[in-house]
């Protein structure tokens, strides 16, 4: 999304980082806010501000009707503001599926980049992966950070 405006770092309560989202690109795992009622669950993530024309193009790309859906959420800052923010959440699970070590590298990257933590990056660190078998795809997805 060339619009999008990082807003800061925020955190969303009673939901839980998953990596059980099936992906019918791929067949591997990819991440999930999963709601679980537990207040003492949280995502730590980032918060982007996105104009309204480019919605539509980041429905389609994250696969709104296609194993996610979008729902409205509070969020709230380090300094206790709460904003609301739409997420999307996973409809196809499988809590057996292992992401691929690039996604999981994706997850990591993002939440140092933010500066998540230490316990919450420990717990990202110790997600299972496994190695994607199309090795270009791999090559593709970790070249982003060069």
């Amino acid at each position: 999304m060339p619009g999008a405006e990082r807003v800061g770092r925020f955190e969303l309560v009673e939901h839980s980082l998953r990596f059980h989202k099936w992906s019918r690109k791929d067949g591997s795992a990819k991440c999930d806010a999963l709601f679980t009622g537990n207040p003492e669950d949280v995502v730590i993530g980032a918060l982007f501000e996105i104009p309204e024309h480019e919605k539509g193009a980041l429905d389609r790309a994250e696969g709104v009707g296609f194993g996610y859906e979008e729902k409205r959420v509070t969020v709230t800052d380090a300094q206790g503001n709460s904003l609301q923010a739409f997420t999307y959440y996973a409809t196809d699970t499988d809590p057996s599926l292992l992401p691929y070590s690039w996604y999981v590298h994706h997850v990591i990257y993002g939440a140092r980049e933010i500066g998540v933590p230490g316990d919450y990056l420990d717990a990202v660190l110790a997600t299972k992966s496994r190695e994607d078998p199309d090795r270009e795809r791999d090559a593709r997805e970790r070249a982003i950070y060069r």
